[in-house]
């Protein structure tokens, strides 16, 4: 199967699905990976936070795939924010996935109340992208007023910004930032905020189970998480869905065989409420914000 790509603002190019692993027990997470590659996928995103970039890399060594056909894509935590401590980082990065270099690093928030730090972990990407080390590089939960505050004070516009982005929660004026910069848009929680994030959205209803999009999914034969995520790919935007089921691993990558008509998209993107599932990436959070990331 022919997998449809994204080309980012350098020109390096990136599969529109990949296999997301937050929440994905390390002991799941090889398998998962593994299952993925096999079925197809050439994307995997992972992060330093998840505790589990050992296992991403275990599994790419185990499905046979060659590592220049993998989209290998993590993310920097905010207690290793900073010049040094980012470039430090990236090492105990590829030392736990066991690959020298990555194709997109990012920073996982924009962390507002300690931003010279940020801007600091932003530099220092920019550094890993001029050396070679990474291929390209970006940021997690930034808002348009995050991103104008990081352009102010570095040189590398991001590829990537990947933020919570579903249909009842499509940040229409946050795409429309990112595409004005030239940021591809990449949507963490892309078929319907149902992971849980404790703290966050108890009171949420899953889009899963929204009548219009099991009424588009009936009409295509397909499920209403395929038709979720055909919604992204045709809007133009990354989608990194989380599984560890293979069934499901398989179904959500099964999603270029059929087309959303104008109306059936635009039936979704009016499904909006404004209404986040997860962290608002304006609120501290120094519990989280702290947590080491260790060496091994």
């Amino acid at each position: 199967m022919s997998i449809p790509n994204f080309t980012l603002n350098n020109g390096v190019e990136i599969p529109a699905i990949g296999l997301g692993v937050y929440q994905s027990a390390p002991e799941e997470t090889a398998a998962a990976v593994e299952t993925a590659l096999r079925t197809g996928y050439r994307h995997i995103d992972t992060a330093a936070a998840y505790r589990n970039e050992r296992e991403v890399g275990e599994g790419i060594r185990r499905s046979g795939v060659d590592r220049d056909e993998v989209f290998i894509e993590t993310k920097v935590w905010v207690s290793d924010f900073g010049y040094d401590e980012t470039l430090h980082a990236f090492e105990k990065a590829t030392g736990k996935l066991g690959f020298d270099t990555l194709d997109l690093l990012i920073l996982h928030q924009p962390a507002p109340g300690r931003f010279a730090r940020t801007v600091g972990a932003y530099k220092a990407l920019e550094t890993l992208l001029g050396d070679g080390r990474v291929r390209s590089i970006g940021v997690s939960n930034f808002t348009p007023a995050h991103l104008d505050r990081l352009l102010a004070e570095t040189a590398v516009v991001p590829a990537v910004n990947q933020v919570e982005l579903h249909p009842y929660f499509a940040q229409s004026a946050l795409q429309e930032a990112d595409a004005r910069l030239g940021v591809l848009t990449q949507a963490w929680s892309p078929i319907g905020g149902i992971t849980f994030y404790p703290g966050w959205g108890e009171q949420r209803v899953s889009v899963m189970e929204d009548e219009t999009i099991a009424a588009i999914a009936a009409a295509h034969g397909k499920s209403p998480a395929q038709v979720m995520l055909r919604w992204h790919v045709q809007e133009g935007r990354s989608a990194i869905p989380k599984s560890t089921n293979p069934a499901r691993i398989a179904s959500n990558f099964d999603v270029f065989d059929f087309e959303l008509s104008a109306d059936e998209l635009a039936r979704i993107d009016a499904l909006d409420t404004g209404r986040r599932s997860g962290p608002d990436p304006d609120v501290e959070r120094p519990e989280m914000f702290d947590l080491p990331i260790t060496e091994a």
